[in-house]
């Protein structure tokens, strides 16, 4: 399997899934990846603020990022051109969620079945590495070739082509 840095469907994927409008609203970013575990990122903005007498974070803004971090670790072990969609999406908090600096996501798929990918991701900031939240996904495999042809994300592959 070709590592997914050097992988042009992992790297399509997930600036597919980086550029959507409300990752791109959040400025969520893609740090990096060791091995097969992505990390995405948003820095805390007062606007995100979900408590303003605490400057907690909304949940809003940590379920997205929670999600396309699952979504990025499950592109990270296709080996073909695959659509992805969130069947289920579990947060448990652990804590307050951070009031300042950067919000970091990484998440893991540690099962790849025929028609489900299931995720685990942490989420913590990066001046704590104590979780703040867990996220449990599962994420429906479209293999299909002709729903393929006509998603959004082959009209991406076949203008990189060109």
């Amino acid at each position: 399997m070709t590592p997914p840095m050097e992988s042009e469907i992992f790297n399509t994927l997930k600036d597919f899934f980086i550029s959507l409008p409300h990752c791109a609203a959040l400025g969520m970013q893609f740090e990096n990846i060791v091995g097969y575990k992505p990390t995405l990122s948003i820095q805390w903005q007062p606007e995100f603020v979900g408590h303003a007498d605490s400057g907690i974070l909304h949940g809003g803004v940590i379920t997205p990022l929670i999600d396309i971090a699952g979504a990025t670790a499950v592109a990270a072990h296709l080996d073909m051109p695959e659509a992805l969609a969130t069947l289920d999406l579990r947060i448990d908090y652990l804590r307050a969620t951070p009031s300042s600096g950067k919000v970091l996501a990484t998440a893991e798929c540690y099962r790849l079945g025929g028609q489900v990918a299931f995720v685990r991701t942490v989420c913590y900031t990066a001046d704590d590495y104590e979780p703040f939240a867990l996220g449990t996904a599962t994420y429906m495999r479209v293999i299909d070739p002709f729903a393929l042809e006509t998603s959004t994300y082959m009209n991406i592959l076949k203008n990189k082509e060109k």
